[in-house]
């Protein structure tokens, strides 16, 4: 196989699923979107035993597939007459703010650039807390040497290890651009009041790897005895509202072309949205956004066996499917399209936004695509969209979380100020700028992927996780996880307040 750049992505993209012939070479490829074209070749194979071989003129075949016209699909919208929806009498005024999504060679010194942006950047939110007064007095870990016991100090860094000693102390190793320093959490001798642990020893069992947080504590030898845990967290706001009567919908994990994707929940929620029920029918007026935080289809070659469990085995065809659905929705509402880890893109993170192939046909003026994680600004309003691949990892490293409250593991989130922050379970990719950093304070975080809904306020932010379209798996089945599909939560914007739309059983 050619050494060729373009080529050898292409090949470690297929590991598995088809070996590239000698005879294709970079300029075979050259102009093609890496992730449709990866995507295409593994419809294409599927799921065999045993990798296939892709050769020139296979791939000729495939890009030639690839330049087709998806069939037109003509759309009948029908509307109550008394449906009256005010929300096409307000102005649209949104900012899209998508995340840095890139490539690079994954490097050391890469890598280095990377966690030393999340470092500095996450450092500068500590510094500046209004909160934190003890942030005024940090200091960076070679300086502690200049220090005898008993100085109180504090020191904000990257949590390098955390481990329990034989006496259950928490000792955890932090370390900054300038070195590295062991914290001790003392377990609390017999137990406090109601048989509580102490408060500061509970939010240590917490800390995970890979987080930057500040402490402080004397100086006792080799430690810093600690005394107060300080995380950069979200200040105390006011929970955002607009003037306008409008709302915004929440929705994720679509999963179109899953045999499991509830076809005549989502047909309702269409009609819904066009005024044919008079349930919640003033609600449903007032819909002027709706945001989607990935997984729109089920994909291909996600999973082993896949292929299974899919009632569309074409990848193209899923998202034609897909947008010809919310093309149905009434013009006067934007959507607002993120990625997730069954999408047509990168897995590792930040996602870039879905390329336009999947798209051509259905250039809508209310769709927009967004990167994953992304900012949409509405009507003032801002909300952080992602897809929530990381839940997975937060929800195993946290005591007390579970995915059964997935708003329990986004709060841990927000705490941290970064969308994934232990390294190695979720991919990421290490561009200089971390964009999974939350520089911004959301007015709304909104996260999928968990199939469960859940909501929280923390800090004046609201917290929606906005569950799935898609039926109990044989997977979720045999993990005991229950999801909680056709539920659309909607933030009601002027009032301030959450509202829940149910899709499921009778409907009128």
């Amino acid at each position: 196989m050619s050494d060729g750049g373009l080529v050898a992505e292409l090949a470690s993209r297929l590991v598995g699923i088809a070996i590239v012939s000698s005879d294709i070479g970079d300029d075979d490829i050259k102009g093609q979107n890496i992730e449709s074209l990866t995507a295409y070749i593994r419809n294409h194979f599927g799921d065999g035993e045993s990798p296939a071989l892709l050769d020139r003129e296979l791939l000729v075949k495939i890009k030639g597939e690839m330049q087709e016209p998806a069939p037109q699909i003509k759309v009948e919208i029908v509307r109550n007459s008394s449906f009256n929806p005010i929300a096409k009498e307000i102005t649209e005024d949104f900012v899209i703010r998508n995340a840095a999504a890139g490539k690079t060679s994954g490097s050391v010194p890469d890598f280095t650039a990377y966690f030393n942006d999340r470092l500095d950047r996450i450092k500068e939110i500590i510094y500046n807390g209004q909160a934190n007064k003890a942030a005024g007095l940090m200091r960076d870990i070679e300086s502690l040497k200049q220090y005898t016991s008993g100085r109180e100090v504090v020191i904000a860094g990257m949590v390098y290890d955390k481990v329990i000693t034989k006496n259950g102390h928490v000792l955890v190793t932090i370390d900054d651009e300038t070195g590295t320093q062991k914290v001790l959490f003392m377990k609390p001798f017999g137990e406090g009041p109601n048989g509580a642990m102490s408060e500061l020893f509970a939010k240590a069992l917490k800390i995970i790897n890979d987080e930057v947080i500040a402490v402080r504590g004397k100086i006792s030898g080799p430690f810093v005895m600690a005394n107060t845990l300080i995380y950069p967290d979200v200040p105390v706001h006011q929970m955002k509202k607009t003037e306008d009567d409008m709302a915004i919908a929440f929705t994720s994990d679509v999963h179109v072309g899953s045999k499991l994707f509830g076809e005549k929940q989502f047909g309702r929620f269409v009609d819904w949205m066009n005024g044919r029920y008079d349930y919640k029918k003033g609600l449903a007026e007032r819909i002027k956004y709706i945001v989607v935080s990935g997984d729109l289809v089920d994909g291909i070659g996600v999973y082993p066996n896949q292929e299974r469990e899919l009632a569309i085995d074409d990848i193209y065809k899923q998202y034609s499917e897909f947008f010809t659905l919310f093309s149905k929705i009434p013009e006067y509402v934007h959507i607002f399209i993120l990625t997730g880890n069954h999408d047509a893109v990168q897995r590792a993170e930040p996602q870039p936004q879905l390329p336009n192939e999947f798209y051509k046909d259905f250039k809508l003026s209310n769709m927009h695509l967004v990167s994953n994680p992304g900012y949409v600004t509405l009507n003032g309003i801002r909300v952080l969209g992602y897809h929530g691949t990381s839940l997975d990892s937060i929800i195993q490293g946290i005591p007390g979380c579970s995915y059964s409250k997935p708003e329990g593991a986004m709060l841990e989130i927000l705490k941290r100020r970064h969308l994934s922050p232990i390294y190695g379970d979720n991919p990421i990719v290490p561009l200089k700028s971390d964009s999974m950093v939350i520089d911004k304070v959301p007015d709304i975080l909104h996260m999928g992927h968990l199939h469960k809904n859940g909501y929280a306020e923390y800090h004046g932010t609201l917290i929606v996780n906005s569950g799935t379209w898609q039926e109990r798996t044989g997977f979720q089945v045999r993990m005991g996880h229950v999801p909680t599909p056709a539920i659309l939560p909607v933030y009601e914007a002027k009032q301030g307040v959450m509202s829940t739309v149910d899709f499921n059983g009778a409907f009128s």
